[in-house]
């Protein structure tokens, strides 16, 4: 039995086709259709489906869309209907001002653009956002590409497959629960909003969930933390990640301010006072403009309360359920800072996070939770120990693809060891290998590598990706030699390191031996490597220590400012010669710019290019 899973109502579009229990393929849109987030989180832009990420979840599958039992989309725009459940026209206004409902919080967000204060839910759009939702399957069918067709072809509203919209915190909490290692456990999901609600508190038990309870709209955390985001010049559903980086340098001079915002209730509820940034603050930042010192401390400020916020909740969901282990999902999961707290100073043994915590998830969670309905069974089929779950390419497609661009290149007799001399040497490489990573996170199949010294290599990285400086790049290290330099890095099922969701701080005495990887406050966000997982990644770990005696390399996404993580072999090319990498190892090829000689020419053959792109 197949089931494919889609995100598409907000942001990060994504396709996940599950069989049996057993996850086969899952990818973001943005990584075909180079279009960061694929999308932005309007409300005129739930049309738009994820048509190449469900074009490549069908192609390994080797299916058509035909051969698909069930179709689970994870937003049920059903209980925003209300009055007009039943009605089959909708309003939609000439200009934003035709329709004006103040308060209105429950399909979307109208930012003034004249405004530099927080968002105000007040949306004209409604209808057409629940509209096109609506007639979704109808969109699946009837607007796929001419160029994605075959696969396509021949599927009908009545031949599909069973359509079912999936409650969006529901799909999170699936996401989060059925892929874990732990078979009851809290759940917590807690983002921006759901159809209603910003955070919600389930018990996982085998393969079902209960909802213990939800906070609903306008109160979320996540949409205060995104707020806080466009106060400070980037962009929001975006750049939250960067405010988190952002607040190291800060002190918590404002946490009074944003302490007396939140109200925290019983039954772990809480509401939140609509923030005026601009009367308290002054003006905005305007992006790209220089940071002060006031930027880090109200960063800073608001990543302290948000972490003492989630503390308290996390409490009261452990007083309620009495489990060992927690399983976070939602875009606020990915605040790997705040994840260390609750590890560190919460309630529960263990907390494991979902990799694609944010909205590309819910289609994970969303093909899961169906899959898991119809084959009524408590019994698990799947675990998720890699996010190695998009597009692979062979030595033999790669290279024909090298040949048919007139490309220099080189085949190394042994990967790990060739390119671990090159990188203890001082380069900067991209590092494509094996299946994309799904969620956000490169994680050692398209990195960008270089080693974790000097204290340098953290500006040169910075400056290759024009990233703002403040940024700092994270380590990967071999599992085994984890504990040696991290502390609190041991491995156990609910602290899973391998998906770089958690901070740790780096053991003192190991800190110059790492300077490139040790942020300002002496943390790093560490990905553990084992053998297991992703043994290419491993093996030049292991050839990186036997040259050099550190287990660490330093590994950012392999992309440039403004463009999603590459995808395929023209992507890694591409970017490799418009950015000021030194090499290009892909599959068991390198290419070189400069500062390194071939071990011998490439060999011209006589074989046929064939497209590897359809």
């Amino acid at each position: 039995m197949y089931t494919l899973g889609i995100n598409a109502a907000f942001h990060d579009p994504a396709a996940a086709l599950v069989r049996d229990g057993v996850v086969l393929a899952a990818a973001e849109e943005e990584r075909f259709s180079h279009i960061k987030h694929g999308k932005r989180p309007v409300p005129f832009s739930t049309w738009e489906l994820p048509y190449n990420a469900i074009d490549f979840c069908l192609k390994k599958a080797g299916i058509t869309l035909t051969d698909v039992d069930h179709i689970a989309y994870s937003f049920d725009p059903v209980p925003l209907l209300g009055d007009h459940r039943d009605s089959l026209t909708i309003e939609i206004p000439l200009r934003p001002e035709g329709i004006h409902r103040p308060g209105d919080s429950r399909n979307g967000p109208e930012q003034n653009e004249a405004s530099t204060g927080a968002v105000h839910w007040q949306n004209p759009y409604e209808g057409l956002f629940l509209s096109s939702i609506l007639n979704a399957p109808g969109h699946l069918v009837d607007g796929v590409p001419l160029h994605l067709s075959k696969r396509f072809r021949g599927a009908t509203l009545d031949t599909q497959g069973e359509w079912q919209f999936v409650n969006h915190h529901l799909a999170h909490a699936v996401s989060a629960f059925l892929p874990s290692p732990h078979t009851k456990a809290a759940v917590l999901v807690i983002d921006g909003r759901g159809e209603k609600a910003t955070t919600s508190y389930w018990l996982g038990e085998g393969n079902q969930l209960t909802l213990l309870g939800e906070v609903d709209l306008p109160h979320s955390l996540g949409l205060l933390y995104e707020d806080l985001t466009h106060y400070l010049g980037f962009l929001r559903s975006s750049d939250e990640y960067k405010v988190m980086a952002l607040a190291s340098f800060g002190k918590p001079i404002y946490a009074d301010y944003f302490r007396s915002l939140i109200h925290l209730g019983d039954d772990g509820q809480y509401t939140i006072e609509q923030p005026d940034f601009v009367a308290r603050f002054g003006p905005a930042r305007a992006k790209g403009s220089e940071l002060h010192q006031d930027h880090f401390d109200i960063a800073h400020s608001l990543q302290l309360v948000l972490e003492e916020t989630v503390l308290h909740l996390i409490s009261w969901l452990h007083e309620q359920t009495g489990v060992a282990a927690l399983c976070m999902a939602g875009g606020v999961a990915l605040n790997c800072v705040m994840n260390a707290r609750l590890r560190d100073e919460g309630p529960f043994q263990h907390i494991w996070v979902q990799p694609a915590a944010g909205d590309a998830g819910t289609a994970l969670g969303a093909a899961m939770y169906a899959d898991a309905q119809q084959r009524n069974t408590d019994q698990r089929a799947y675990e998720m120990e890699h996010v190695y779950l998009g597009p692979a390419y062979t030595d033999d497609e790669i290279e024909r693809f090298l040949q048919w661009s007139k490309l220099p290149y080189q085949q190394l007799a042994n990967v790990a060891d060739e390119v671990a001399a090159y990188l203890a040497d001082g380069h900067i490489i991209g590092w494509f290998q094996q299946g994309m990573e799904f969620g956000p996170r490169a994680l050692g199949a398209r990195s960008i590598l270089a080693p974790p010294f000097p204290a340098s290599m953290q500006a040169r990285l910075n400056d290759l990706k024009d990233r703002e400086d403040f940024r700092p790049v994270a380590p990967a290290v071999l599992e085994e030699a984890a504990d040696r330099y991290f502390l609190n890095a041991h491995q156990s099922p609910g602290s899973p390191t391998a998906f770089m969701l958690f901070v740790n701080e780096v053991r003192p005495e190991r800190r110059d031996d790492i300077p490139a990887v040790t942020h300002t406050d002496g943390t790093a966000r560490i990905q553990t490597v084992n053998a297991r997982q992703n043994p290419p990644y491993y093996a030049l770990l292991k050839a990186f220590e036997r040259r050099t005696g550190i287990p660490i390399l330093v590994n950012t996404s392999f992309n440039t400012q403004g463009e999603p993580v590459v995808c395929s072999p023209r992507d890694a090319v591409e970017s490799f010669w418009a950015s000021p990498l030194d090499a290009l190892v892909i599959g068991s090829f390198m290419l070189v710019k400069t500062g390194a000689a071939f071990s011998r020419e490439s060999e011209a053959t006589s074989k046929e290019f064939l497209p590897i792109y359809e």
